[in-house]
């Protein structure tokens, strides 16, 4: 395993095979019971994930973003096979992973790998760092001692640890540091893919940045698949290739990540967008807000499952299911009227041009997030046009 550190200068630019589907989810879903008491009627399931096509293509980060109670940590953990789908099916590489034998699930076990989003939870007291980053090495290698204590100060030092660490135990340390024992853990069976369920969501405003770019540096030096399931769009927006927009166990929307984020077509990703808060009061826009709370997955709406909170809502939504339509190359939204309210209602992501190479320079890495780009922005007289109507960071460059 090399873990040798080279320089990084932005985005590898995807060759012929990064854009085979390395891990493909076709009709998946995931109906969990609910216990009803004896003499009770009983109670319909839990429609977490229902009737979800997605692909991930080898090399890219694809993101999965939505609500609280969308599903999409549900969703990737079926692509992982950490669930069991009610319906669907996972293939990866070509095969489908229902039908393989224990013996080869496990091969395939330690390419498919995941990042937990709790590191005081995930990480086990009464093991040492040692012990925690060595067990994959030993599961799937059955290396040696000195082979694994190599090992793993090697990993230790790639995710910015010391060697000197492998002593200790988890309550020692910071979440953030926690948090990189657990992407040491994750980078131990040498994966191909590795699934980050909101690896940033339970750290310090601070640190959140350190560990994203830690990501992308990690991605690009063992050319890693990520998909990164969080709901913090400043995250999104800075470090995936693709986004999928989740709602009530459905994606509603899925497109390029400059594309989503200068023109959203989906009324939800339109209202996800203007949850974000703007600071300087000369680049606010009319904000879409949703209202009243998502229904419950148990007892989804009728036809378009966002036509209970859609302002734009119509008597079809209410009868017909919409198909997820592609708009153009790699673009797809699943709306009866998304051209209609692309029209008249465009609401663009927060006027932010993108950081060089899309990563966060070394000298705003501890900078939370949302300051990373306001320190960046143009004067707010750029911004007279809506991106979504003009290639505003050609015209605004010069």
């Amino acid at each position: 395993m090399n873990l040798s550190r080279p320089d990084i200068a932005g985005r590898v630019s995807p060759d012929s095979n990064a854009q085979k589907p390395i891990l493909e989810g076709i009709g998946l879903s995931k109906h969990f019971a609910v216990e009803s008491g004896l003499l009770q009627p009983k109670k319909p399931p839990v429609q977490a994930v229902n009737q979800v096509n997605l692909s991930v293509r080898k090399g890219e980060t694809l993101a999965l973003v939505g609500e609280s109670g969308s599903g999409k940590s549900t969703l990737g953990r079926l692509l992982l096979n950490l669930l069991q789908p009610t319906a669907g099916d996972v293939i990866y590489e070509g095969r489908n992973l229902a039908n393989l034998t224990p013996e080869k699930l496990r091969q395939v076990r330690r390419d498919l790998q995941i990042i937990f989003q709790d590191p005081f939870a995930s990480l086990n007291p009464r093991m040492t760092v040692e012990s925690i980053v060595g067990e994959p090495i030993w599961l799937h290698s059955q290396a040696s001692r000195s082979d694994r204590q190599a090992k793993v100060a090697e990993l230790l030092r790639t995710v910015g640890l010391a060697p000197e660490h492998g002593g200790r135990h988890p309550h020692e340390f910071s979440g953030g540091q926690r948090q990189r024992i657990g992407i040491a853990r994750a980078l131990a069976s040498e994966p191909r893919l590795i699934l980050g369920d909101e690896p940033v969501s339970a750290l310090d405003v601070s640190v959140q940045a350190q560990v994203v770019n830690l990501l992308e540096d990690l991605k690009h030096q063992f050319g890693l698949t990520l998909v990164i399931v969080a709901h913090g769009l400043a995250v999104i927006r800075h470090m995936s290739d693709r986004v999928a927009v989740m709602y009530l166990g459905e994606i509603v929307e899925l497109a390029p990540v400059d594309a989503l984020f200068e023109n959203p077509l989906h009324p939800y990703t339109q209202a996800l967008m203007a949850a974000v808060p703007v600071s300087h009061p000369d680049l606010r826009q009319p904000r879409p807000l949703l209202g009243g709370d998502m229904p419950s997955p148990s007892r989804p709406p009728s036809g378009c499952r966002f036509h209970s909170r859609c302002p734009h809502a119509r008597a079809l939504c209410k009868e017909a299911v919409p198909v997820m339509e592609t708009v153009e190359a790699e673009r797809q939204v699943a709306c009866h009227f998304w051209r209609e309210i692309a029209q008249e209602h465009c609401y663009c992501w927060p006027p932010t041009p993108p950081l060089p190479n899309r990563r966060c320079a070394s000298a705003f890495r501890t900078i939370p997030m949302c300051l990373i780009r306001i320190v960046r922005a143009p004067t707010p007289a750029a911004w007279s046009t809506p991106r979504c109507a003009t290639n505003w960071w050609t015209s605004t460059r010069t």
